[in-house]
């Protein structure tokens, strides 16, 4: 915090916006900060190279080689410097078996069991997943892909559509509403498959994920690091069918160390459900409601849980293109009765038609009608955001009540 502030402040000072003064208001350096707080907490599923050095450093512990600063060749890091990983270092596994002092708090109370992990070759890895995924669709679950690169992840998307899977790919890219958009469908069931970069790791809750596939899982660097393997992994954890295809044609030290401690952990969980007669059970989560109220959509706005207004769509709707116009779907359709298809749900036949001498050719009653079958395409146009159609009928059904 403290780097990004002052960046950010010298720029600012620099061309005249704030006055010099504006540097001295920033956030605490690391070792500042440490100094400060008599006691501290570490809480992480994954701990990091910082926190187990500062544990060592404050216990009177040896700092294994895996913590300790590589030297560069203007000479030693500075104390607060990100910790580098020494070539030679040990595993993070072997790291928290031998570090003295860390409480750990692996066994879940829903007696959830980390899932199983298999080893692939990654010769037909497309067709061995498919085959995978479709075992997936008949228990109506879902699966998450990782892979390396933006273009790799839109070509497995659309291989996948093109074999009738509703995958889509989820990276950088995709606008931020739109992310949660696509998360919020697979978790109702619209989208089987996502296909992502490194936006399927931290913060990801989906219990109907029961399968995890990660494409070279061998490689070296941060999206395959031992951290990063194991948050992905954990994604399967929800699920009491959870499980983990790793793709690869060799074992890294990262795939080895991840594998040892999710088995070690699942070993463990199962002991204590054994010993307790815990049955391991499915997350349950309340599914997020998709779309929004007609009015609001109407206007292209949603009302959030705080009160508070925001866009939902571009001015228009939405356009040719468009991750759900792709995949055929919609607002108003994912509301719908799921025996229909999407766009089934998006037409609406009237049963009369909109002539403009419509006072004279329609009885009272057939207005009546009309006015109810209007209000309701209405609201359909809106919830599929097409906002040009709904303002159309909008203004039809205001001169229909002018005239009844």
């Amino acid at each position: 915090m403290y780097f990004g502030d002052k960046s950010r402040k010298d720029s600012l000072i620099e061309h005249g916006f704030r006055l010099p003064t504006a540097a001295d208001n920033r956030p605490l350096k690391m070792p500042e900060f440490q100094h400060l707080v008599p006691q501290m907490v570490y809480v992480s599923a994954t701990p990091g190279e910082r926190e187990l050095r500062h544990l060592c450093e404050i216990t009177g512990q040896k700092v294994p080689l895996g913590l300790k600063h590589v030297a560069s060749a203007g000479g030693a890091k500075p104390a607060h410097a990100k910790v580098k990983k020494h070539p030679d270092a040990e595993t993070m596994y072997d790291l928290l078996q031998n570090i003295q002092g860390i409480a750990k708090m692996e066994l879940r109370p829903t007696g959830l069991l980390d899932p199983n992990i298999e080893v692939r070759p990654t010769e037909g890895q497309v067709g061995d997943l498919l085959s995978e995924i479709n075992l997936r669709i008949e228990r109506g679950e879902r699966t998450l892909v990782t892979v390396l690169t933006i273009k790799f992840a839109e070509e497995v998307a659309e291989y996948l559509n093109r074999m009738g899977v509703k995958a889509h790919h989820l990276h950088s890219e995709i606008d931020t509403i739109e992310r949660t958009e696509i998360l919020n469908a697979l978790r109702i069931g619209h989208i089987d498959v996502v296909v992502g970069i490194n936006l399927l790791r931290e913060g990801l809750d989906i219990p109907e994920v029961s399968l995890v596939a990660i494409f070279d899982a061998d490689r070296q660097g941060f999206l395959r690091n031992e951290r990063s393997l194991l948050q992905t992994i954990g994604r399967a954890s929800r699920n009491e069918n959870g499980r983990v295809l790793l793709y690869a044609n060799g074992m890294s030290p990262a795939m080895e160390a991840s594998i040892r401690q999710t088995l070690d952990r699942r070993v463990r969980q199962n002991a204590h459900n054994e010993e307790h007669g815990i049955i391991p059970k499915t997350i349950i989560k309340a599914l997020p409601q998709m779309g929004s109220e007609s009015e609001d959509l109407i206007a292209g706005t949603s009302t959030t849980p705080d009160g508070k207004r925001r866009l939902v769509a571009k001015k228009g709707g939405r356009k040719d293109g468009d991750w759900a116009s792709k995949l055929n779907l919609g607002a108003g359709a994912w509301a719908h009765s799921e025996t229909k298809t999407p766009i089934e749900n998006s037409k609406i036949q009237l049963t009369y038609d909109e002539p403009d001498d419509v006072k004279s050719s329609l009885t009272p009653e057939q207005r009546t009608d009309l006015l109810a079958e209007l209000k309701s395409a209405m609201k359909e146009a809106a919830k599929q955001l097409d906002f040009e159609e709904a303002a159309r009928l909008r203004d039809r059904i205001y001169e229909l009540e002018q005239s009844l």
